[in-house]
């Protein structure tokens, strides 16, 4: 059996990574795919322009594409374009293979520092945020089974831009403070792979959020901890919090165990130069 993997940068190889290793064959669709590692076969496509021609024995579908412009414009084109080529791709595979999408947290436009989950309404406040959910939407109308994972901010190797600017201190704590939410890479390629694989009957959203959501000033004084430099100056006053916390109980309801349970563990690993980073 195959899994297809619609997209296939660094999230994308990895969960492909970990669908190999459960000894399915994984077809990798990307515009390059001569930087794939092995265990990954590659299909040269542009998803935004192209319709790829799939296996019959595809069983399972993860769309994690990535915009090129962090636009309207560059999100439906990649997003939405991408995403219909993928399911107009799925009318000539003979099985039915399970779809599950990888999308953002940008659907829910909380910014009053309230806890968010699946029952959330998604109102995205901006541009970007409304056309993922109206990727998502298009998905579920013609996929009504699809699975559909909201992750919050990834972190992990290669992603080390935070922490470049705390050792360099020209990373400023925000003047008001709001919360922040992350996610390891490797917890959110397991997720995909729990869900697509150890779930019989997967809700159709889950959040992909780590267990503790915290003041993005905590987690620069964290990092300038461990990398034993001065942390960044602090003007927050006594301001309530805002943005907005996540919480992972539905996923944990599954039985997913995190790796990274919480960004202690996940940004020691980082600065400890723990994984690989992918193309």
């Amino acid at each position: 059996m195959t899994v297809v993997l619609a997209g296939c940068g660094d999230l994308g190889t990895e969960i492909g990574l970990r669908f190999a290793g459960t000894g399915r064959r994984v077809l990798g669709l990307r515009r390059r795919t001569d930087v794939l590692p092995p265990q990954i076969a590659g299909l040269r496509v542009d998803l935004a322009h192209e319709v790829p021609t799939l296996p019959d024995d595809t069983e399972t579908v993860v769309v994690v594409l990535t915009a090129d412009r962090r636009t309207a414009d560059g999100y439906r084109t990649t997003y939405l374009r991408g995403l219909t080529h993928v399911l107009d791709s799925l009318n000539t595979v003979q099985a039915q293979p399970r779809v599950l999408l990888v999308s953002s947290t940008a659907v829910y436009g909380v910014n009053d520092g309230s806890w968010v989950d699946e029952d959330t309404p998604a109102e995205p406040r901006s541009a970007t945020g409304r056309v993922l959910l109206e990727v998502e939407s298009e998905l579920l109308r013609r996929r009504p089974g699809a699975t559909i994972l909201r992750l919050t901010g990834l972190y992990g190797p290669g992603r080390g831009r935070m922490i470049e600017r705390v050792r360099a201190g020209t990373v400023e704590e925000p003047t008001t403070p709001t919360y922040t939410n992350r996610i390891h890479r490797d917890d959110a390629a397991a997720a995909v792979l729990h869900l697509a694989t150890a779930v019989t009957a997967p809700d159709s959203v889950y959040v992909g959020v780590d267990d503790a959501p915290v003041e993005r000033s905590h987690l620069l004084r964290f990092l300038a901890d461990e990398l034993g430099v001065e942390a960044p100056p602090s003007d927050e006053g006594d301001a309530a919090p805002g943005g907005k916390r996540f919480r992972n109980t539905l996923l944990r309801a599954t039985g997913f165990e995190f790796a990274y349970p919480t960004y202690r563990e996940g940004y020691r690993a980082v600065l400890a130069g723990n994984g690989t980073r992918h193309p």
